[in-house]
């Protein structure tokens, strides 16, 4: 009997093992089909230790640009950024976890603050000669575009808010933030998925990001498969989106300070970051915003509604005297 024991305790740890490690060879090869498929498209600059990816496009008055969860700088190089380069000297950043650039290693089992990302973003662009940025951030860039204005008042010269994060919610995050906010969910669960979803799983999401408008014809190759479900992007999103309410609790103390042009531009049918929890709210806080509201537009204005984002980044600069 015991001998028994022995051998489906022995089973049992030699399938786990193959398991694991058929999921981190998996992770490998993805990792490696990102390099092949989207490889980094700008440069490298260290900063304290952390590798940060950036692109610079376009020339004209500084314009930093800052990505929501789980996406890259790449969501802007798809469309807008062409449509800006003629106004605008545009720097793209890869937030900590994301695209290419690296975890801020002291933070990458409790995920990075918005703080503690614009503090990397500011010095990497002080770095690179960025001078009187407009700042923008889409959906939690927009958090992190917040906190770079916050802690760098006589840096910034404007803020453009496209779908951000920037008040505080009721209730919890969905299932899926409260399943992964775990070590098991974190080291197990998150690495298999990456392993093994498919292409419709990731097409299926992306919609549901977008909805209800269409995704754009090219978007997610553009985006890369691999890159955007990789190990790294996914565990570094669910431990920075679970991390981020009590940091919009306390920034959330000091808009009224706020005294730079800001301008917001929000969908009345984003589900993923409302409208009337964010972008209204935010509105009402800060006398020198101006909010635009997109009618039957969801969560992605940047592709969905590029010529009002366009025009607001634009508003942003006369307002700021950089036009």
């Amino acid at each position: 009997m015991r001998k028994a024991f022995k051998l489906m305790i022995l089973g049992i740890a030699i399938v786990t093992a193959s398991c694991a490690a058929y999921v981190e060879g998996s992770n490998v090869k993805m990792n490696k089909s990102a390099l092949k498929e989207t490889p980094p498209s700008g440069e490298f600059i260290d900063v304290e230790g952390t590798q940060v990816h950036y692109q610079i496009v376009g020339s004209g008055p500084d314009l930093i640009m800052i990505h929501g969860a789980g996406g890259s700088l790449r969501d802007f190089t798809f469309s807008i950024v062409d449509k800006l380069k003629s106004d605008f000297r545009i720097i793209l950043f890869d937030r900590p976890g994301h695209g290419y650039t690296e975890r801020i290693a002291a933070r990458a089992q409790l995920g990075e603050s918005p703080a503690e990302q614009s503090n990397l973003i500011f010095s990497a662009a002080k770095r690179i000669g960025v001078k009187d940025p407009i700042v923008l951030g889409h959906s939690f860039g927009g958090a992190v575009a917040m906190s770079y204005v916050l802690n760098n008042p006589e840096d910034a010269k404007a803020l453009v808010m496209v779908a951000g994060v920037s008040n505080e919610w009721e209730g919890d995050l969905d299932s899926w933030y409260q399943i992964t906010n775990s070590w098991a969910g974190r080291n197990i669960l998150i690495p298999t998925l990456s392993a093994i979803a498919p292409r419709s799983r990731l097409e299926e999401t992306t919609a549901g990001i977008f909805a209800p408008n269409a995704v754009p014809d090219g978007y997610l190759d553009h985006m890369g498969i691999a890159l955007s479900k990789s190990k790294t992007t996914l565990q570094a999103t669910t431990q920075q989106v679970n991390d981020v309410k009590p940091h919009i609790i306390e920034m959330e103390k000091r808009y009224p300070s706020l005294t730079l042009p800001i301008e917001i531009v929000h969908g009345d049918l984003d589900e993923t970051v409302p409208l009337k929890v964010h972008g209204e709210v935010l509105a009402s806080q800060v006398r020198s915003a101006n909010l635009t509201v997109l009618k039957n537009v969801g969560h992605m204005p940047q592709h969905v509604s590029e010529p009002q984002v366009i025009a607001a980044i634009k508003r942003a600069a006369n307002r700021a005297g950089l036009r």
